[in-house]
């Protein structure tokens, strides 16, 4: 198998032109240098320098060589030079987070610059982005569940309400007035008539909601279903529509008057969200930084 310290080593010889001089410049011993480059030139089947007494001659084949090579060989140098730096001028080099797309935009956009890290962002649902965790693909998720993965600390950084909300423009007249008389078989059959987004098929939040509220599963057949609530709020902003959404997504939207409140339901529908993480591959750094980050906004300081 090719290793890179050979081409790495080819380079030194051949811009210093002798095994002395590239042992040098590589702090390696000359034995060293010169094993290096018998295993490339019996790897590729071709010698590339001519040995004589105080010099180091390339061959036709070592000129072609290096030629083909420099370029790659300084930019992988270069690569390696400027990632060793940062890592030793940042205290905590890189932080890998996973969640919802909408929790980042909502919360986290305006206060991630200030996180003492470097931040790789990995979009997705929960299930998907714990079994990342697991494998040490992520060092964080911001999980909407509890997984069956093992040695995760689940930590809870918000406790979200869902609400039903609609277009601005939307006569609800009826159905407020069967909620009022408790009459709540028609307010259901009211908004089963209504255009519906959902966030999935599987009409997780609708169905939670329905079933704390109306105590059955939901008679929604949803007209359209967009795995990202940026895009169905603002949809449902701007036309005849309803869904249901977390209260801290829908919040300035009912305060700018884009959206309208329709029922808060009977029973407060909740959903907890944690900071998932595995405390044996994240630094105490990394989780407090994680911790504090999620301590500066308003709405999560209520957390149990």
């Amino acid at each position: 198998m090719l290793n890179f310290e050979w081409f790495r080593t080819f380079k030194a010889i051949y811009q210093t032109g002798t095994l002395t001089g590239a042992a040098q410049e590589l702090l390696i011993s000359q034995p060293n240098v010169s094993q290096h480059l018998s295993s490339l030139e019996s790897y590729i089947g071709q010698q590339l320098f001519e040995r004589k007494p105080r010099k180091m001659v390339p061959t036709v084949y070592g000129k072609l060589f290096y030629t083909q090579i420099i370029e790659a060989v300084e930019t992988l140098e270069n690569v390696e030079t400027h990632f060793r730096q940062d890592c030793l001028c940042s205290q905590l080099a890189l932080t890998s987070i996973g969640g919802p797309k909408e929790f980042f935009h909502a919360l986290l956009a305006e206060r991630i610059n200030g996180i003492a890290s470097n931040v790789v962002v990995e979009f997705g649902i929960t299930r998907e982005l714990m079994r990342r965790l697991a494998k040490g693909e992520l060092h964080f998720v911001l999980a909407t569940h509890r997984t069956d993965e093992k040695n995760i600390t689940y930590e809870p950084v918000l406790d979200e309400r869902f609400l039903l909300v609609g277009s601005p423009g939307l006569d609800t007249t009826e159905f407020t007035r069967h909620i009022a008389g408790g009459e709540m078989s028609k307010a259901e059959q009211w908004l089963a008539a209504q255009h519906w987004f959902a966030y999935n098929s599987d009409l997780m939040i609708i169905r939670r909601f329905w079933l704390r509220n109306f105590r059955k599963r939901p008679p929604v057949k949803p007209r359209f279903i967009v795995p990202d609530f940026d895009f169905i709020l603002r949809a449902v902003g701007n036309g005849q529509g309803v869904t249901i959404a977390a209260d801290y997504l829908v919040n300035p939207l009912l305060e700018q008057g884009l959206l309208k409140e329709l029922w808060q339901g009977e029973t407060a529908t909740t959903n907890t969200i944690y900071l998932a993480y595995d405390p044996a591959k994240v630094t105490s750094q990394q989780i407090a930084m994680m911790r504090g980050l999620f301590t500066s906004i308003p709405v999560l300081q209520n957390v149990h």
